[in-house]
Order: C-alpha cells, then sequence, then structure tokens
C-alpha cells in the first residue's frame, strides 16, 4: 500500500510539473501566435478540430485504455495493438485526405481541403507514439512524459511563431501542430525501453477488443460532441466568430481539461490496480475528488471573475468578443472535473458497458441543447452547456454510488466547503474590477494576488482535509530540499 502511495504522490508530483510547464509554454506560445494571427485564421483550424478529434478515436481504438486496465499485458499483446495502430493510422489519414473536398464544401472555405491533407499526417504519425505513451503511463512515468510533452511543446511552438512572423498565416498552425507530433514521436522513444517484437496475434488483440471497443465508441462519442459546437458555430456564423469562440475554449481549458487530465492519468492506473478493493477505492476516490476542486473550483471561477482584463492584457482588443464566452465556459469547466474522476473511476473497475451507456445519454442531451439553443446564438448554447454540465455530474457519479458506495449526496457533501469558499473569492475579485485602477495589467495583477491570498487563508482558515494535506507535503519537500542546500 505505501509503494502504491508513493508511487501515486509522485506521479501526482510530475503530472503537475508536466501540466504547468506544458500548459505554461503552451499558453505564452498561444499568446505571442494570437498576437500575430487574426481570429478568422484560428477558425478556420476549429474547423478542422472535430475531424482530426475523431480521427485520433479511430486510431487509438480503445486499446490505449485497455492496456491500462489489462493487469499483465504480454510483449505479444503490446506489440499486436502497435502494429494495429500504424496500419489503422494509415487507413485513417487516408480517408481524411479523400474526405477533404466535402469538408472545404461544408463550410465554403476551398482553404481546408489543403490543411485537411496536411493535418492526416498527423494521425500517421502519432500512431507510432500511442503505446510507448501507454506504457509510460501504465508505469506512472509522468517524469520522462514531461519532458516529451514540455519539449515538443516548445520547438513546435517556436517553429509556428517563425512562420507567423514569416507571414505563413494559418499554415503556421497546422505546422505547429504536425511538427509537435513529430518531435513527440522521437523523443518518447528516446525515453522508453520498450521495442516491438515481430509477432502479431489476432487472438490477443480480440481479447482486449471487448473493453477497448467500448472504450473506443465511448471516446467517439466524446469526441464528437466535446467538438460538436465547432463545426456548428462554423456552419452558421462566421470564421471571426469561431475563431472567438475557439480562443475563449482554449483559455478556459488550459485549466479545467489539463488539470482534470493530470489527475486523471494518475488516478486510472492507480484505481485499476486496487479495483478489487471498494474500500480503498471509495478512500481514493474522495481524496482524488476533493484534491481536485481545492484547485479546479478556485481556478474556474476565478478565471471568470478576471476574464475581460485577461484578455484585454494577452490579446489585446481585437479579441474582447471572446471574454463572455469564456466568462461563461468557465463556469461549465468548473464541474468538468467531477464527472471526468467517477468515469475514471468506472474505466478502472472495466465498466466499459456504464461508461458506454452514460456517454449516449449525454449526447443526446448535447443535441437537445443545440437544436433548442443555436438560433439565439453562441452565449445561448454555452448556457446551455453549463446546465449540461452540471446534470452530467449527477448521471456520472449514480454508478459510482451503486459500485463503491459513494453516491452523489456524499460527494456534494464533501466537496461543498470547498465550492462555498471558491464563489466567495470569485465574487470579491469580480467586485475589485469596480475599482478605478490606471490599466488593466494593475487590475489583473490586482486581482489574481488579492484573489489567491483570499482563498488560501480561507482554506487555512477552515483547515479544509485536501488543503492541509498539500500544505504539508509542500512544507515537508522546502524542508527537504532546504537540508539539502
Amino acid at each position: 500500500m505505501e509503494s502504491l502511495r508513493h508511487k501515486t504522490i509522485h506521479g501526482l508530483w510530475w503530472s503537475f510539473l508536466q501540466t504547468v510547464g506544458v500548459q505554461g509554454t503552451r499558453f505564452i506560445i498561444g499568446i505571442v501566435l494570437a498576437r500575430l494571427l487574426f481570429p478568422e485564421q484560428f477558425g478556420l483550424i476549429g474547423m478542422l478540430t472535430i475531424f482530426t478529434a475523431v480521427a485520433q478515436v479511430f486510431l487509438e481504438g480503445g486499446f490505449g485504455a485497455a492496456l491500462i486496465q489489462k493487469r499483465d499485458p504480454t510483449p505479444t499483446d503490446i506489440s499486436s495493438i502497435f502494429y494495429f495502430n500504424i496500419v489503422v493510422g494509415i487507413f485513417t489519414a487516408g480517408f481524411l485526405c479523400l474526405a477533404s473536398p466535402w469538408i472545404a464544401a461544408f463550410y465554403s472555405q476551398p482553404i481546408l481541403a489543403p490543411l485537411t491533407r496536411a493535418f492526416s499526417l498527423t494521425i500517421v504519425i502519432n500512431s507510432f507514439s500511442l503505446v510507448p505513451t501507454t506504457i509510460l503511463e501504465k508505469e506512472i512515468n509522468f517524469k520522462a512524459l514531461t519532458k516529451v510533452s514540455l519539449v515538443s511543446s516548445g520547438l513546435s511552438g517556436i517553429i509556428g511563431i517563425v512562420m507567423a512572423i514569416s507571414g505563413f498565416g494559418v499554415w503556421s498552425l497546422a505546422v505547429q501542430q504536425i511538427s509537435g507530433s513529430f518531435f513527440r514521436v522521437v523523443i518518447v522513444w528516446f525515453l522508453n525501453d520498450w521495442r516491438p517484437t515481430l509477432v502479431f496475434n489476432w487472438a490477443s488483440l480480440k481479447q482486449m477488443f471487448g473493453f477497448g471497443s467500448r472504450m473506443m465508441f465511448s471516446g467517439l462519442l466524446n469526441q464528437i460532441f466535446n467538438n460538436i459546437y465547432l463545426p456548428v458555430v462554423g456552419k452558421f456564423y462566421s470564421a471571426s466568430d469561431l475563431g472567438f469562440f475557439t480562443r475563449a475554449i482554449s483559455l478556459e481549458q488550459l485549466p479545467s481539461h489539463t488539470l482534470s487530465a493530470m489527475v486523471g492519468k494518475v488516478t486510472f492506473p492507480v484505481f485499476a490496480s486496487i479495483q478489487d478493493d471498494p474500500v480503498r477505492l471509495k478512500r481514493g476516490l474522495k481524496k482524488a475528488l476533493t484534491t481536485l476542486v481545492l484547485i479546479n473550483f478556485p481556478v474556474m471561477i476565478g478565471l471568470a471573475a478576471v476574464s475581460r482584463p485577461l484578455i484585454l492584457v494577452f490579446l489585446t482588443e481585437k479579441w474582447e468578443q471572446s471574454v463572455p464566452y469564456l466568462q461563461l465556459l468557465s463556469l461549465a469547466g468548473a464541474t468538468y472535473a467531477l464527472h471526468l474522476i467517477n468515469l475514471n473511476l468506472l474505466q478502472a473497475l472495466g465498466r466499459s458497458d456504464l461508461f458506454l451507456r452514460l456517454e449516449i445519454l449525454k449526447k443526446l442531451l448535447t443535441v437537445m441543447n443545440i437544436v433548442v439553443t443555436y438560433r439565439w446564438g453562441i452565449s445561448a448554447m454555452i448556457c446551455g452547456e453549463v446546465i449540461l454540465s452540471i446534470a452530467a455530474y449527477y448521471l456520472n457519479s449514480y454508478y459510482t454510488g451503486i459500485l463503491i458506495g459513494y453516491p452523489i449526496w456524499e460527494q456534494v457533501r464533501d466537496i461543498f466547503p470547498y465550492l462555498a469558499l471558491s464563489t466567495l473569492m470569485g465574487i470579491s475579485v469580480h467586485a475589485i474590477g469596480f475599482l478605478p485602477f490606471p490599466n488593466n495589467w494593475c487590475l489583473l495583477i490586482t486581482q489574481i494576488i488579492l484573489g489567491g491570498l483570499l482563498y488560501v487563508s480561507l482554506c487555512r482558515l477552515f483547515r479544509l482535509e485536501a488543503f492541509m494535506e498539500i500544505w504539508h507535503i509542500g512544507w515537508s519537500k522546502l524542508s527537504f530540499y532546504g537540508a539539502k542546500i
């Protein structure tokens, strides 16, 4: 148990460093590119997002999750998945190339045809990195994954910026993503000891296909509906409108999705390793949930409060239309972590059937939201998404209550103190915006500093469990490094 706890804490620490480092790098690069390029150019890339995301799901085929969930995969299992991914990657990329004229015609944007063919390269390239990356995740080796992500993001970002300065426009964004995939493959192979053997076994592949296929279909639904607003906005509104929307999404997902992914990457293999112990699972889920909301709630509510000065400072006035989108998306992002961590538990227990059932139900609700709200504008669709995010949490936690005895009312009881203190902090930060400041820089810095100090002080005052544990871990690490110095 202690070994697992150590691996979990170590994994979380390196996953945290990976997230902070990578997202910090991407944030800086995104700011520079947003200043160099125009909203409609980001909108063009946004039009392709749903197609590339769906292709990526087909590429993986759910075998990554199956490999992590399986207790003792053999070398034959791993090699078979590796070769299968490459074949699927080639066929998927070929299909994207063939479909490129129809994609361009759908949006009435001729440039999307060559852009789609260019993006198909990322599918083939990514097929070589899926298995080595999954192996590192299964081993909870996030130290290596941190190096992979940091170096690949940094190098590809530099290429994108240089091309943008040179006047390549939207192709700067395309080449940035393609080169990022290439660097990731090279580095992950360099840092990974695993090598495929010259063996392929259909029986081995079929054994994991039961779990993997349901996860693939669930992932397919998830990617389609996570990105379904992009083709709707791209079809019924302008490329610039989509650019404003995608920029707001990227800023919202910077903290919410990456933080959730950070914890999710670690908790999935940890939950899978204790899947036969409901008591430890419940304890582990509670700890993961409270730790996640300790950070996610104040960050997302705070982001909603500082949206205007944040965008004006970093992206300039040409992106001001993104402000209301970011405010609403931040509220939806506050609950994202809640239902994601519950879904992680279902995956770890091997209940991909329940996972799929939930995904289908939630996607039907998403379609209903789009049908009802799209005619009233982008903000109306996002408001509907906020309501849906709360409903998704209820649905995802339903089976958690059945399987391990941790129902939603008990979860809400555990997370409510963090929500209450975060809301109080957010109201205070928003109120600061009504005071006279010489410029947006001063306003933003004041809001962030005072908001952070207020939240930490409140958590310390009320001695919230998750906060106190992190507080003690932080002090112990500082003491350790201080002693070494």
